[in-house]
């Protein structure tokens, strides 16, 4: 009797943990360069009975789609590298690409986050100069000379990774700057939006809701049944 309660109660703390992805997922559909959270499951056997894991979030790989804003200052990664920005948290990880210029020619985020070349310095920009051109592989022109390069980065988030602000991640391994430009490149003038289908990750809200409710049911009546059984034999 007790082990079906605890088998609920493990479905329970699954469905939940599912619902929190799902919830955050939605709330950033229009987050741009926001990559989905998802989460994987597995099956545990204890005493020749099983259980469903807590869950382990990885993130999805499923990138937005890319829109044209014609601003020179708005970039996207093709491929499946991340810019890099300096913050509070350290080296952060971003498909955000709504970049600005600082008074001082310094790039950054619209946050005022420092965005970091292949080295992992920050860019400086000439301030006077105009915004500047961008090639594939990242080289930033200014009056047609060379002034930096954006850095494009690869990681293995299997490691693990926290987020940060929207759309941001800080991972667990170190992240090396991509020198293949065939794997991976940066459009000007672009902004990849978020990789969030709305209408699918509220149809799964309303099925892992239910999931919840159901289970939250079967806890209650065992608990019930429980009751009445020590009420019963407390008599006798």
């Amino acid at each position: 009797m007790q082990t079906s309660l605890y088998v609920a109660l493990s479905s329970q703390i699954a469905l939940e943990n599912r619902l929190n992805t799902l919830a955050d997922n939605i709330a950033n559909s229009s987050t741009i360069g926001y990559r989905p959270t998802e989460i994987r499951f597995e099956s545990l056997l204890s005493n020749n009975t099983a259980f469903v894991s807590e869950g382990e979030t990885y993130l999805s790989t499923l990138g937005g789609s890319l829109s044209q804003t014609e601003n020179p200052l708005d970039f996207a990664v093709q491929g499946d590298g991340w810019f890099a920005i300096e913050t509070p948290a350290g080296l952060t990880l971003t498909r955000d690409g709504r970049f600005t210029m600082a008074e001082g020619g310094d790039l950054v985020t619209l946050s005022g986050y420092p965005v970091l070349d292949p080295g992992g310095g920050p860019i400086q920009l000439d301030g006077a100069a105009g915004p500047p051109t961008v090639s594939r592989d990242g080289l930033l022109r200014q009056n047609g000379a060379i002034v930096g390069s954006i850095g494009v980065y690869e990681v293995d988030l299997e490691q693990g990774f926290v987020r940060f602000e929207n759309s941001g991640i800080v991972p667990a391994a170190k992240p090396e700057p991509i020198v293949d430009s065939a794997k991976s490149g940066v459009l000007q003038g672009y902004l990849e939006q978020s990789g969030v289908n709305a209408m699918s990750e509220m149809s799964r809200l309303i099925m892992v809701t239910r999931a919840f409710e159901n289970a939250a049911s079967l806890v209650k009546e065992g608990e019930n049944t429980l009751d009445e059984a020590i009420r019963t034999l407390g008599t006798t």
